[in-house]
């Protein structure tokens, strides 16, 4: 869970005006080792003064505890909540008194960060996170209110049928892989999680020897080393992580239905995917484009939407993780015609496999994909957050320059094999509604049991 502080009303506009061109970024990006070890992919930028820095540690939700689920995200909630010499509310009038934002999240497999500020305010905003990161207090009047808080999220998911979908879909893809645990925990797990396991947690997890950064921004390389070292320098050198194996997601076709009295039902649809570091993931992205990755110009909403007009929207995309991988969608429609939307769902996905993209289709999503990457890099704290994620799949620093060329690459026939290899098993599906039978009474509430 990521929780995020918002500056103040004239930075906002400044960050919302940072564009460096994405060429040109590209083409500056450096690997920065600091003095003291630590090694940063930046890009050196004086358009505007500010820096954005996106970093990740090795581990994440992956690594609570096998009966505590949620551990990593508590320790995402809490460590800005008073670290050092300050108590919560101190560190948090520092933060937005000086316009800085920091936030923590976790992961499946990373605890991330991100860290944003003014030139002017780096040296305050990078000692706030050394003490939040080496020093956090974990105090019982602030765990139980983040515990409140987390705990109250929880029991709204119990009447979302997205949320419900969602979880149902990875624990049958999962079971009791670390994948297959929500990663916010349980409203069982969330009560038992207490400060010495969020204590270890820390000590386990965030190391140097795991740690991946990036950074965007106006400072120089002699200067940024040096916060670096001291924000970072005083975390233990090596992490002691829990080894997770690798696994692959259940096979299709399974059918699952949630009932809930909710206006509209929910369907959650996919199964096994593509790995990132496997040489026909490209191939996968771009047919999967084709199929419902590419908004109004998918396969799936042209069915389901435009001529059928059983759903709002539906989306499909690729989930990659360091041990695993999968291919989601999700859709909503009326209970009565949830099982219509289904069946053209799949039977749509079993068309791309059975006879794949066009290659006017091939061409057109290769270009969008081309395209759009550079549209996708028109802010600092973007591209930060692109050169990390490119660090954490371990594609290399040129990854930017060469990724065109990676698409343009993929011929028809490698479309084809990965639809065939994608889709060919066809489909996991959970859905959660009313029963159609019922779809014409009126809604009661009564949610289900908590999971």
């Amino acid at each position: 869970m990521t929780r995020r502080f918002a500056l103040v009303a004239a930075a906002c506009v400044v960050l919302a005006t940072v564009a460096p061109t994405p060429s040109r970024a590209a083409a500056k990006i450096q690997h920065l080792v600091s003095p003291g070890g630590i090694e940063a992919w930046f890009v050196q930028d004086a358009t505007v003064p500010l820096i954005a820095m996106e970093y990740a540690f090795g581990g994440g939700a992956s690594q609570d505890p096998a009966g505590k689920p949620g551990v990593g995200n508590m320790v995402a909630d809490l460590l800005d909540e008073g670290s050092g010499d300050l108590d919560s509310k101190t560190f948090h009038e520092r933060l937005d008194r000086r316009a800085i934002e920091l936030s923590f999240s976790s992961s499946r497999d990373t605890f991330r960060g991100s860290l944003r500020m003014l030139k002017d305010t780096r040296d305050e905003a990078f000692d706030l996170l050394r003490m939040a990161l080496t020093s956090p207090h974990f105090d019982s009047v602030d765990v139980e209110r983040i515990r409140a808080q987390v705990l109250s999220g929880l029991r709204r998911e119990t009447s979302n049928p997205g949320s419900l979908a969602n979880r149902k879909f990875l624990s049958l893809a999962y079971g009791d892989h670390p994948y297959g645990r929500p990663v916010n925990g349980t409203l069982e797990s969330v009560p038992d999680i207490q400060a010495v396991d969020l204590k270890d947690y820390v000590r386990r997890v965030l190391a140097k020897d795991t740690l991946r950064v990036a950074v965007v921004g106006d400072v120089d390389a002699a200067t940024l080393g040096k916060l670096l070292d001291q924000t970072f320098g005083a975390l233990p050198a090596k992490s002691d992580l829990t080894p997770i194996a690798d696994i692959e997601a259940s096979k299709p076709p399974q059918r699952f239905f949630i009932p809930l009295e909710v206006p509209q039902t929910v369907v959650t649809f996919g199964g096994p995917g593509i790995r990132r570091d496997d040489p026909k993931f490209m191939a996968a992205y771009v047919v999967n484009h084709i199929l419902g990755g590419g908004g109004l110009s998918s396969r799936l909403y042209r069915e389901v939407r435009e001529k059928r007009g059983l759903a709002y929207s539906v989306s499909e995309y690729l989930l990659w993780m360091e041990h695993s991988a999968l291919f989601v969608g999700n859709t909503g429609t009326r209970a009565d015609r949830a099982g219509e939307s289904v069946d053209a769902i799949d039977k749509e996905v079993r068309r791309m496999a059975e006879e794949g993209p066009t290659q006017q289709e091939l061409d057109e999503a290769k270009s969008y994909l081309k395209g759009s990457q550079m549209l996708a890099l028109d802010t600092s704290s973007k591209l930060a957050a692109a050169l990390l994620q490119y660090q954490v799949d371990k594609l290399g620093i040129d990854y930017i320059e060469r990724r065109n060329s990676i698409v343009d690459a993929v011929t028809l026939d490698d479309a084809k094999q990965a639809a065939k290899r994608l889709w060919g098993q066809g489909l996991n599906t959970v859905i959660v509604g009313r029963a159609p039978q019922a779809a014409a009474q009126p809604a009661v509430a009564t949610p289900p049991a908590a999971n």
